[in-house]
């Protein structure tokens, strides 16, 4: 069968994907998603307890509002889905889409060597994509000018921990499984699975502390049984967004938090005033901590992380606890164990205490192998370009990899508003597609990602994660100056310094008025 022929192709239809295909419209590009529906990990992998982790607000399109955006909770996954799905039918994005469409493998077919860039958009075909249709297993070939890849970090390959030899899932007399099974049974069967039985739930993150609510709801009552978690690294986590009295983007949304912290090409100056104000920057942190140990009984529980709050904000790992999860551990109904090693026997699981405890279950909420589901796709040498030694995937700007022509990525790069963070990305990619500006050489380009892989590591032990929190907005100054927009957005100078920056500060940037004088 031959191939056919395309410009773009975008792999994955989750938020990424759509906002992606809003802003390369014009050129019709076409879609692949594996699934069915749109949404990624909202749809596939999300419990009925799971909701937003930040305000509606600034989890929104610049040119699409919440309706009753006035609401400031946090929608559940269900008003997400309806969210985005919303989205795609105003900007007649469906049509791009081709559903139950999965990419199995990319395999570069364009002239010259990797890493040398020229227009993304050559006139000639610089990509072949295999795609399998999930409902017929059969394989189509398509020849596409470039690749935008946003099949996101999460969902569909678990990461799974390894055991001594003999001392594995297999051994066990329960059941095993990971979250991402869990998630695809429908409410019955998790009622079933959980419902009176001595359930282990492996994880402190916030799949894990989801489960536990829920698990501990479906066993209320006397025979109700305690769900045990399986704790072995802390991070914080908040009860909602206010702190002694004071709103949270206080301390980090805004142009002044964020000059308290370090960030990337900053001026000797600005260094030498972040050194003179890191008491205050810590100082901060422990404000902000001692709001949290009062507020939750993280001591009692033996949950209150060893290092300062803002290492984890730094690395986008900060979790918002659901209100009841403390009242159910004073209920016996949560039960919380700390082992930093542990392995299964016939009954149950045994910790390096030399503890054992029965389980009947055993989930585990240990995360995903986003970077495997590329890599599995990739060929050489590009597989080699997808990681340095730090963990983060290496992209400029959070989007090019300077050794991989002719492709970009969306929704590999973390902020306390993801969904944002990619809409602004996708904005600056479709300006650089239509030949708006040009990126610079390679060389400046990998400097640039070192630089922020260096901030990250000076800013937490976390640095795995390509996380921009601390220093967001400036990280959006430089994206706004490259496209050639204005990187001041608000309309006065106490706004910029005090108010939050969110989506709708990036709203009409196409508007003349926006472009640097």
């Amino acid at each position: 069968m031959a191939p056919i022929l395309s410009k773009i192709a975008i792999v994955g239809a989750g938020v990424s994907g759509i906002a992606a295909a809003k802003q390369l419209a014009h050129h019709e590009p076409i879609v692949f998603e594996a699934s069915d529906y749109i949404g990624g990990v909202w749809k596939h992998c999300s419990y009925d307890s799971t909701k937003l982790q930040s305000f509606r607000s600034d989890y929104e399109f610049a040119d699409f509002p919440w309706p009753n955006r006035d609401r400031v909770d946090f929608p559940s996954h269900l008003e997400i889905l309806e969210y985005l799905n919303s989205y795609a039918r105003h900007f007649d994005l469906r049509r791009f889409i081709q559903f139950n469409s999965k990419v199995v493998g990319v395999r570069f077919i364009g002239n010259g060597n990797s890493g040398k860039f020229g227009p993304l958009l050559s006139g000639r075909p610089a990509w072949e994509i295999s795609v399998m249709d999930t409902l017929s297993e059969t394989i189509q070939l398509y020849e596409v000018e470039m690749v935008v890849m946003c099949i996101g970090k999460y969902g569909d390959i678990p990461k799974l921990p390894e055991f001594p030899s003999g001392k594995g899932p297999e051994i066990f007399a329960g059941k095993v499984m990971h979250s991402l099974d869990y998630c695809k049974l429908g409410k019955e069967e998790t009622n079933e699975l959980l419902k009176g039985k001595r359930v282990a739930i492996i994880g402190y993150k916030k799949s894990a502390i989801d489960l536990a609510v829920e698990c501990a709801q479906a066993n209320q009552g006397e025979e109700g049984k305690g769900c045990t978690m399986v704790v072995r690294g802390l991070h914080w986590t908040v009860p909602h967004y206010w702190v002694w009295g004071l709103p949270f983007f206080f301390f980090f949304s805004t142009r002044s938090s964020q000059f308290l912290h370090e960030r990337p090409n900053q001026t000797f100056l600005k260094t030498l005033i972040g050194l003179f104000l890191s008491p205050m920057r810590h100082g901060v942190s422990k404000f902000i901590e001692s709001y949290l140990t009062w507020k939750m009984p993280l001591e009692k529980y033996g949950l209150k992380p060893d290092h300062p709050f803002l290492e984890d904000y730094a690395s986008c790992q900060m979790a918002i606890m659901p209100e009841n999860f403390f009242r159910q551990a004073d209920e016996g109904k949560i039960v919380i164990k700390r082992a930093s090693k542990w392995w299964f026997w016939n009954g149950g699981i045994e910790f390096d205490d030399g503890s054992r405890s029965e389980f009947d279950v055993v989930i585990m909420a240990t995360g995903f192998d986003g970077k495997k589901k590329l890599t599995d796709i990739f060929p050489q040498p590009f597989r080699t370009f997808l990681q340095y030694p730090s963990g983060m995937i290496p992209l400029y700007r959070g989007t090019i990899n300077p050794m991989i022509p002719n492709m970009a990525f969306v929704g590999y790069l973390e902020s306390v508003a993801n969904l944002h963070t990619s809409e602004l990305r996708s904005i600056w990619l479709a300006r650089l597609v239509d030949e708006k500006f040009k990126l610079p050489e390679t060389q400046k380009m990998v400097e640039q990602i070192n630089k922020e892989m260096e901030v990250m590591k000076r800013s937490t032990r976390f640095y795995k994660r390509h996380c921009i929190s601390t220093y967001s907005i400036n990280h959006s100054d430089q994206i706004c100056e490259e496209m050639g927009w204005n990187p001041w957005r608000k309309n006065s100078w106490f706004s910029e310094a005090f108010s939050p920056y969110g989506s709708q500060d990036y709203n009409n940037i196409n508007n003349a008025n926006n472009k640097i004088n």
